[in-house]
């Protein structure tokens, strides 16, 4: 079990920053205990965190990736298309609070927007790092990616099954095209496989 006051302070003391009061990590922590959230949960968050500590020797500035990680899902309504802005909103504000600059602001609020349509770049190593921790979940075992599915189904239990089912299998879709699902060479040597099975 996560240990979530470490984690929170770890990922403060590596943005070289003042940890922010326990109401800041409380009010976070309630987020991902919405009852709307079945898969965007502190599961899933404890899932990403087990691959940032996988690939935390290949990144740049590890504070921002975990900050992102902290907040990449903190807003989560399936009925909305602005999340990840909500998202990055309340992760700019809380940095603000904290004393960052405006170029740590915009860096870890890019992060999280890449969430939104999961597109690594060459030029961004962190970026790719933290798409590949938040898609770790394909290459998950065949039960654990079974149990991921009805989590997101339960999400969108407000959309038909017939409008779901043909949404859902354009997203799953758009990943076996990629020529890699994962941009990281850990990742895609520990996952590539297991996630091209799931998908298919």
């Amino acid at each position: 079990m996560t240990d979530w006051h470490a984690r929170w302070r770890e990922t403060w003391i590596q943005l070289g920053l003042p940890e922010p009061g326990d109401a800041t990590l409380d009010d976070l922590l309630d987020r991902y205990r919405e009852p709307q959230r079945h898969y965007h949960t502190l599961q899933h968050l404890e899932e990403c965190f087990a691959g940032y500590d996988l690939l935390r020797g290949g990144m740049q500035r590890p504070g921002e990736i975990a900050l992102a990680l902290w907040f990449h899902d903190a807003v989560y309504d399936p009925r909305r298309g602005d999340n990840e802005a909500l998202s990055a909103d309340l992760a700019a504000a809380t940095l603000r609070k904290a004393g960052a600059g405006d170029a740590l602001v915009a860096r870890a609020s890019a992060l999280i927007m890449a969430t939104q349509g999961h597109t690594a770049t060459a030029d961004d190593p962190d970026r790719a790092i933290l798409l590949d921790i938040d898609l770790g979940i394909l290459g998950a075992s065949p039960a654990r990616f079974a149990e991921y599915e009805r989590q997101i189904r339960a999400e969108y239990a407000h959309v038909p099954d017939e409008a779901y089912r043909a949404g859902r299998a354009r997203v799953l879709d758009s990943f076996a095209r990629r020529t890699w699902i994962y941009a990281t060479a850990r990742f895609h040597a520990l996952y590539e496989q297991a996630a091209r099975r799931n998908l298919r």
